[in-house]
């Protein structure tokens, strides 16, 4: 590396250590990346920051020039993690290229913030498409859809049913049949899945969570969260938590 570009990117190191600029934490990047590839677009939200927010680095001394590295940044992370999530390099390098020119024709702050979140909910659209075509019936992944997207609330067999105009009963036999678990048992899962990313990557309480994703309160999420876990949130955060 030549002497000035090392002695240049000492001194932006020194000057941004002393104004005591710390990026963006290594783990919750990853677990961002993860819920895009889980095609769990609740748990994105969780995870997602606000283009250049605090802890993230100045690219371009120019503001929208900024923001638009900082999109292609993320949309080159984004493909290389859903082609390892199991989408074609084709298609994910296609989307990729789309979002970059779209966000290169911005001229406004909003816009390029639209382009990224638009980029963000494609890709984690697509991944539950491809995580669940095929594998299971049309009825099912519309299920598993509703399931995901109604997370943070009260999902029931009968709601769940009724959004998909079939008989509850139905759906509960071909539910068991495709998945191997019953339609609660799988809603439990994929709620301690998320409780338990939660509670490693957030700084949220075991209360906040059970609150967060709907459970009627702390003592049965608790009870849950041991079935799935096999030990309280509180034990799980303490050995596990990477803070």
């Amino acid at each position: 590396m030549n002497k000035n570009t090392e002695k240049t990117i000492a001194k932006n190191f020194f000057e941004k250590n002393e104004e005591d600029f710390i990026h963006t934490s290594f783990d919750r990047e990853i677990a961002f990346y993860e819920s895009i590839c889980s095609g769990n677009m609740e748990l994105v939200r969780v995870f997602m920051k606000p283009l250049f927010c605090e802890g993230c680095g100045i690219l371009s001394e120019d503001y929208l020039q900024n923001l638009k590295y900082h999109v292609v940044v993320l949309a080159t992370m984004i493909a290389r993690y859903c082609i390892k999530g199991g989408m074609s390099p084709e298609e994910s390098y296609s989307m990729s290229d789309f979002f970059i020119m779209k966000t290169d024709k911005c001229r406004t702050e909003n816009d390029i913030r639209k382009v990224h979140i638009e980029m963000i909910e494609t890709y984690t659209n697509k991944m539950r498409y491809i995580k669940f075509n095929g594998i299971f019936s049309k009825q099912v992944v519309k299920a598993i859809e509703y399931i995901i997207c109604n997370i943070h609330s009260r999902v029931t067999l009968n709601d769940t049913a009724e959004h998909l105009k079939i008989s509850p009963a139905h759906l509960s036999r071909i539910f068991r049949k495709e998945t191997g678990e019953s339609f609660s048992g799988y809603v439990n899962r994929i709620r301690i899945e998320e409780a338990s990313s939660l509670l490693l990557y957030t700084e949220r309480t075991d209360i906040e969570i059970s609150n967060m994703l709907g459970y009627s309160s702390q003592s049965y999420f608790i009870k849950v969260f041991r079935k799935y876990m096999g030990c309280t949130p509180k034990k799980y955060k303490k050995q596990y938590h990477i803070f």
